[in-house]
């Protein structure tokens, strides 16, 4: 391997580093005394409650473990969005499980705690799951209760999701396995078994505000134990002495559970990828700020020799074809950062979309959909082409071809953002406004409406302008001071770690597992057999 190739590879694994490095701290959740006082309690950390419950021979793919991150500073931080969760195996059947941490300020639900919840709902509903809720929350975090309580997307539609998935015959499974208070007492009833530990409680008012509304003294036990639920109120099924005989029994219950029909998505035997996986981290120019070939990359992911490229000297900025990963049949559509020769002899940029691959692309869409195939969108994009001569010659028209295409996919579709993922570029690659069943990025992602040089240039534009209209004289100085701090401000903001936070996408993730989670990924949507008449509406072409 030459010098570059090690540069780019060091550059990487000094990014996976960091990335190791911030999930640690993310995994230790409140904090050592926190957990401390839930051994103390003899009560298990809701990653241990996870690891016990899950087949240990199957991966978990964990979800939203950056959820929150560097938010909430004023209130101490919200590690994970105070909930663990991710798609795990449980008596071999694939699930989605939320756990709550109740070492996060008693596992009360912040705005990005709602969010990641209904974002777990979601895949279950989308992918026809069964999911686990491991239960010990103290409910809504009253400080912000005006950002997690009454809006569409906010609290409530939580227990309307309960009441959907019931109806879509999807199972959920509720274990109250600490606190569950107020609001929150609603999603283990409306879930189809409600299973509850010795020490547990389930009410709609704890003591306190029980003596403030009607008077009354009563103990958690008395109001809302295991016991009183169990036996006398009848609102949940099974008590259980320990946490550990509890998540046995969910092992039991989800054993039980009929097989599902399924999609049909094609799969044969998997072959080893023709370049090793490792090998994935050499490929990305350092800061992705160089020129690569996307085929290469696509050869450390895909099983050898499966990729069978579609219109492969047309529409070269975009790269389409068929592939089979970890035998599973896909369609890719990637991103070519090489600068390439046009069908007219001319030179375009990689990176960035032209009228040929877009319209190349949305019939590749359109083809995946005609065929039931999955499609995986690797996205490394700064934008469609600009200019008179795009214009001219119709990108806009073009480019909402294939945004149509994306738009009205029903075939499943999974997105890696890799690099950039600039401007309409992001929605027209599949990006979190398109739906994709599964969304991850890598350390080296960056997700924003143009680049940060770019940007802060418009940007100091804008207030340079502003400032000498009310007579004050900007130096040479100060216009750099000023492009720096701008252009600071708004590279925080494209980073993984920014849009990881705010749930842009699922995760952060190793580029060498990304042949697992799409994978797992098109297994889980396998699991669902309802895929809708494909129909892409008018299409300007």
């Amino acid at each position: 391997m030459d010098i570059k190739c090690n540069r780019n590879g060091d550059w990487m694994q000094l990014l996976m580093s960091e990335i190791k490095q911030r999930t640690e701290k993310i995994k230790q959740g409140g904090g050592k005394k926190a957990n401390e006082k839930q051994k103390e309690k003899n009560k298990l950390t809701p990653r241990e409650r996870i690891a016990y419950l899950c087949d240990t021979d199957k991966p978990f793919i964990e979800i939203g473990i950056f959820a929150g991150y560097d938010m909430y500073e004023e209130y101490g931080g919200c590690p994970a969005g105070g909930t663990v969760a991710g798609l795990g195996y449980i008596s071999g059947r694939q699930c989605v499980i939320v756990a709550n941490d109740q070492t996060v300020k008693a596992g009360a639900w912040f705005p990005i705690t709602g969010k990641k919840n209904l974002r777990m709902q979601e895949i279950a509903m989308e992918n026809n799951l069964p999911i686990i809720y491991l239960v010990d929350s103290a409910g809504v975090f009253l400080p912000m209760q005006d950002e997690i309580f009454p809006d569409k997307e906010h609290f409530g539609r939580i227990f309307r999701n309960n009441a959907r998935m019931s109806a879509m015959g999807i199972t959920q499974i509720a274990a109250v396995m600490g606190s569950c208070v107020a609001g929150g007492a609603y999603l283990p009833i409306m879930s189809d078994e409600v299973l509850m530990v010795e020490g547990a409680s389930i009410f709609l008012a704890g003591p306190y505000l029980v003596k403030a509304a009607i008077g009354e003294e009563v103990d958690n036990e008395t109001l809302g134990g295991a016991t009183t639920q169990t036996a006398i109120s009848g609102t949940a099924d099974y008590k259980f002495d320990t946490e550990h005989e509890c998540l046995d029994y969910i092992k039991s219950l989800v054993s039980k559970i009929a097989l599902p029909n399924t999609a049909g998505f094609n799969r044969i035997a998997p072959k080893a990828p023709a370049k090793d996986t490792q090998g994935i981290y050499s490929i990305m120019q350092q800061n992705n700020a160089k020129p690569y070939d996307v085929v290469e990359l696509i050869e450390h992911i895909v099983d050898a020799d499966s990729f069978e490229q579609f219109k492969e000297d047309y529409g070269k900025t975009i790269v389409c074809g068929y592939a089979r990963v970890d035998g599973w049949a896909v369609g890719i559509v990637a991103n070519q950062r090489l600068i390439v020769k046009a069908q007219k002899g001319e030179m375009q940029m990689g990176g960035v979309i032209y009228n040929d691959s877009s319209d190349k692309a949305a019939r590749f869409i359109m083809n995946c959909n005609q065929k039931k195939i999955p499609l995986i969108f690797l996205q490394d994009v700064t934008g469609f082409m600009v200019g008179s001569r795009s214009e001219q010659a119709g990108i806009i028209k073009d480019g909402a071809k294939l945004v149509n295409a994306v738009a009205n996919s029903v075939v499943p579709k999974i997105t890696i953002v890799t690099g950039n993922s600039f401007g309409a570029g992001n929605y027209a690659m599949c990006g979190k406004a398109y739906d994709p069943r599964f969304i991850y990025a890598w350390p080296s992602a960056k997700i924003a409406v143009m680049g940060g040089e770019q940007a802060a240039k418009t940007l100091l534009q804008i207030q340079v302008a502003s400032m000498k209209s009310k007579g004050k004289e900007v130096s040479p100085e100060e216009e750099q001071h000023l492009l720096n701090e701008i252009k600071s401000r708004y590279e925080k903001q494209t980073t993984p770690y920014y849009a990881a936070a705010r749930l842009w996408v699922d995760d952060i993730i190793d580029p060498a597992q990304t042949r697992l989670v799409i994978s797992e990924g098109v297994a889980a949507a396998n699991n669902n057999p309802k895929i809708e008449e494909f129909k892409t509406g008018v299409l300007q072409v």
